[in-house]
C-alpha cells in the first residue's frame, strides 16, 4: 500500500524538521566519541581541516539551492504557474550539476594550495601532503550532495517537510557507518596511516548523500500526482532565462551567508593557530585549540543551532506566501514565534552545556583541559548564530538582499579584524587568549543581528516587545533551575571516567528540564511559546497513554 505524502503547516513542519535535525545532529555529535578515539588528536585536526574546507565548497555549490528552489516552487505554486514550477526544478538540477563539477575539480586539483593556506608555515603534526590527501578524498562528495539539495528544495517548496527530514536521517546514518567502519578497518586492522583512515572516513558523506538521493527519487516518482504535474501541460510565459535569473538571485544570499559562516570557522582556524603560535603555544596545543573551537566543540553545541535550522527549512515558503499577499502582520507573528522558541529552548541548552562543560567534553573526547575551558564559552556563539540564521531567512523571504549582504559581511569583517588583537588583549589581562577569538565571533554576530533588527523596526514597523516580555518571564525559571543544578553539581566530585558522565548528565538533565518546564508552565511561558493547541495535543497523547 502506497502512503501519500502529507503537507505540513508552519509550526508542524518546523517541529518535524527540527526533530529530524536534532536527531541527526545528536548522531553527528555522538559518533565522534568512538571516531576521535580511533583517529586521535592529530587525526582530529586533520579531519577538521578537510571537513571545514569541504563545507566551504559545499556551501558555494549548493547552500542556496534548496532554499532558492523551495522559494521559487512556493512562489509559482501560489501564482498557479505549474509549468514554470516543474521547469524550474529541471533547470535547478542542471545548474547545480555544472557548479558542483567545477567545485569538485577546483578542490581536487588545488588541494595542496588549500592545505598550505590552512596551516601556512606554522608548526604542525600533520604535513601538507597528509592534509592535501584528505581534501582530495572529501572533494568527491561534491559530486552527489549538491544534487541532493535540489530535490529537498523541490519537496520543501510544496510544504512536504517529512521526506526531506527522513532523507537527512538516512544520509547521516549511512555517513556515520562509513566513517566509523572505514577508519577503524584502515587504522586498526590494516594498520595504515591515520591520514588514509581519515581519507576513507570523509568519503562517508558521498555514500550517505547517494543513499538519501535514492530515497527521495523514489518518493517523488511514486507521488507525482501530488505535485500538480497534470496541470503543467499548459505552458505559461515564464522563460528559461527568467528562471535562471531567479535561481541565481535567490541562491546568492544563501550562499553568501553559508560561505561567510564557514569562513568564520576557517578564519578562526587559521588565525588562532597563528595567534597562539605568536603567543608562545607549541604546534600541538595551537592545533588542538583551533580544532576544538572550529569543529569538535561545535559538534557538542550543534544541538543549539538545530532549532533554528529546523525552522529555517520551513520558514521560507511560508514567508514567501505571506509576502505575496502583503500580510506583514503574519510575517511579524512568525518572526516573534521563531525567536521565542529559540530563546525558550536554545538559551537554557547553552547555559546547560556551559555549566557542564567538564562532564560533556570528557564524555565525548576524554578529559582535556582546553576542551573543557573552551566549551564553557562556545555555546553562546551557537545561540547568537541561531538567531542570525532565522532573521536572515526572513530577510530573504522578503527579498531584502542588501541587508543580508550588509549584516553578514560586516559581521565577518569585524570578527576577522578583532581576532588576533582580542587574543593578545586577553593574554595581557591574564585570561585565556583563545577566549579573545570566541569573543570576536560573538561581537560579529551581535552586530549582524542589530543591523537586521533595526531594518525590521524602521522599515516594517515590526515590534519585538513580545520577545522581550517572554525573555523576562524566562529569567526566574532559568535562575532557579541552574542555581539548583550548580548546588547539586558541587556535591558530586568530578570523575575522569567517560562512562560515569552518562548517568550524571542524565540526572542533571532531569533536574533542570523538570524544574524549568514546571516553572514555565506555571507562569504561562510554555503556552505562550508553543501555543495552546500544541500543549493540548501533548497532554491528550500523554493522557491516552496513561489510560
Amino acid at each position: 500500500m502506497k502512503i501519500k505524502l502529507k503537507k505540513n503547516s508552519f509550526l508542524e513542519g518546523s517541529i518535524i524538521a527540527t526533530l529530524a535535525i536534532i536527531f541527526t545532529k545528536l548522531l553527528g555529535a555522538l559518533y565522534v566519541i568512538p571516531f576521535y578515539k580511533i583517529i586521535g588528536v592529530s587525526g582530529g585536526s586533520l579531519y577538521s581541516y578537510a571537513y571545514n574546507i569541504y563545507v566551504l565548497f559545499l556551501n558555494i555549490s549548493s547552500a542556496g539551492i534548496p532554499i532558492a528552489i523551495s522559494k521559487i516552487i512556493s512562489e509559482y505554486n501560489a501564482l498557479k504557474y505549474y509549468y514554470s514550477k516543474e521547469k524550474s526544478y529541471k533547470i535547478g538540477k542542471r545548474v547545480v550539476f555544472i557548479i558542483s563539477i567545477i567545485c569538485f575539480f577546483v578542490l581536487f586539483l588545488f588541494s595542496g594550495f588549500f592545505a598550505h593556506l590552512i596551516i601556512g608555515n606554522s608548526i604542525s603534526e600533520n604535513s601538507i601532503e597528509d592534509i592535501s590527501l584528505v581534501i582530495k578524498s572529501v572533494s568527491f562528495c561534491l559530486l552527489i550532495v549538491p544534487y541532493l539539495s535540489v530535490m529537498k528544495g523541490y519537496l520543501q517548496g510544496h510544504k512536504f517537510i517529512s521526506p526531506s527530514s527522513i532523507s537527512e536521517i538516512i544520509e547521516q546514518v549511512v555517513r556515520i557507518t562509513i566513517v566509523l567502519l572505514g577508519s577503524f578497518i584502515v587504522i586498526n586492522i590494516l594498520k595504515k596511516k591515520v591520514c588514509i583512515g581519515v581519507s576513507v572516513a570523509v568519503l562517508g558523506a558521498f555514500f550517505g548523500g547517494f543513499s538519501a538521493y535514492l530515497y527521495l527519487s523514489h518518493k517523488i516518482r511514486k507521488n507525482r500526482n501530488l505535485f500538480n504535474t497534470k496541470k503543467v501541460l499548459k505552458e505559461d510565459n515564464v522563460s528559461n532565462k527568467e528562471i535562471i535569473k531567479k535561481i541565481i538571485k535567490y541562491s546568492i544570499p544563501f550562499i553568501i551567508i553559508s560561505v561567510v559562516t564557514n569562513v568564520y570557522s576557517m578564519t578562526d582556524l587559521s588565525l588562532i593557530i597563528r595567534g597562539l603560535s605568536s603567543l608562545g603555544y607549541n604546534g600541538h596545543d595551537a592545533e588542538s585549540i583551533s580544532s576544538i573551537i572550529s569543529t569538535w566543540g561545535g559538534k557538542i553545541c550543534i544541538i543549539i543551532t538545530s532549532i533554528s535550522l529546523g525552522m529555517s527549512i520551513n520558514i521560507i515558503p511560508n514567508i514567501v506566501n505571506n509576502h505575496i499577499k502583503k500580510d506583514y502582520k503574519e510575517i511579524e507573528s512568525k518572526i516573534i514565534k521563531a525567536l521565542n522558541i529559540i530563546l525558550y529552548i536554545s538559551l537554557p541548552l547553552s547555559i546547560f552545556i556551559s555549566i557542564n562543560s567538564d562532564n560533556l567534553y570528557t564524555l565525548f573526547y576524554g578529559n582535556n583541559e582546553y576542551g573543557i575551558i573552551i566549551l564553557r564559552y562556545l555555546p553562546f556563539v551557537s545561540l547568537l548564530s541561531s538567531i542570525q540564521i532565522i532573521l536572515n531567512m526572513v530577510l530573504q523571504g522578503l527579498n531584502e538582499y542588501k541587508t543580508v549582504y550588509l549584516n553578514t559581511i560586516v559581521g565577518f569583517i569585524i570578527n576577522a579584524i578583532l581576532d588576533i588583537p582580542l587574543m593578545r588583549l586577553f593574554s595581557l589581562l591574564g585570561y585565556y587568549p583563545y577566549y579573545g577569538a570566541i569573543t570576536s565571533t560573538i561581537i560579529g554576530y551581535s552586530i549582524s543581528i542589530m543591523i537586521i533588527v533595526i531594518l525590521f523596526t524602521m522599515k516594517y514597523n515590526f515590534k519585538f516587545k513580545n520577545v522581550f516580555k517572554n525573555f523576562c518571564k524566562e529569567l526566574i525559571p532559568l535562575i532557579i533551575s541552574f542555581t539548583l543544578l550548580i548546588v547539586i553539581k558541587n556535591y558530586i566530585p568530578f570523575n575522569n571516567n567517560r562512562l560515569i558522565q552518562i548517568p550524571i548528565l542524565l540526572m542533571f538533565s532531569i533536574v533542570v528540564c523538570g524544574t524549568y518546564l514546571l516553572l514555565t508552565h506555571k507562569n504561562g511561558l510554555l503556552n505562550n511559546t508553543l501555543g495552546d493547541n500544541i500543549i493540548k495535543k501533548i497532554k491528550s497523547k500523554i493522557n491516552a497513554k496513561n489510560m
